[in-house]
């Protein structure tokens, strides 16, 4: 279910001290219902679907993914400008979390973890377009359940940056994100524990 921004706003999360800068770009809650000790599963779930691509179960969403990949290509937007490197929030971790842990290897996914707490898990991907956060917070639901949500926060890269966010935001609501939480709803049910039993 999407929620307002202030769903993630006020919240303490600590990426609100780092990313400060950033915008809240969208905050969904994640049908992952569980207890308050799940929330490493879910963080490893994640981790899973974005090493293999965690495009839903959509063919428009993954027919989506394949023009902008192709476009990223032709245009070199997934490329850091010669000379520089890309930007990292990790320069703006505070010692506590740069010290700590990191959270899951992403492998070619083009995210980073930025850091991996007992409620909250944070990665970036930056390339020409945008510099943005996917943000994982554990909440509490009901009396004694948690669910996941997720947030991803954004700052544009110039012009070109914000023609690019504003062309895929129809996109991103009517395809991306419904694919997305089916998916992770599903399997979210498929490995809960004793789901099966009869």
């Amino acid at each position: 279910m999407r929620l307002p921004r202030t769903a993630h706003t006020d919240l303490p999360w600590r990426i609100h001290g780092i990313a400060h800068d950033f915008a809240v770009e969208d905050v969904w809650d994640l049908p992952t219902p569980g207890g308050p000790d799940d929330f490493d599963r879910l963080v490893r779930q994640f981790a899973e679907g974005m090493t293999g691509g965690m495009l839903g179960d959509s063919a428009a969403s993954r027919a989506l993914f394949a023009v902008r990949h192709r476009l990223g290509a032709l245009f070199h937007w997934d490329e850091p400008r010669p000379g520089t490197r890309p930007p990292t929030l990790r320069d703006r971790l505070p010692a506590d979390l740069r010290d700590g842990r990191r959270g899951p290897d992403l492998g070619t996914s083009g995210f980073a973890s930025l850091y991996r707490l007992d409620d909250e898990w944070a990665a970036e991907l930056a390339n020409r377009t945008v510099h943005a956060v996917l943000h994982l917070g554990w909440v509490p639901d009901g009396p004694v359940g948690h669910r996941g949500r997720m947030a991803v926060l954004v700052k544009p890269n110039g012009a070109l940056g914000t023609l690019y966010m504003a062309a895929i935001k129809p996109f991103r609501h009517l395809l991306v994100y419904p694919a997305l939480l089916r998916s992770v709803g599903r399997t979210w049910q498929a490995n809960t524990p004793g789901k099966n039993a009869n």
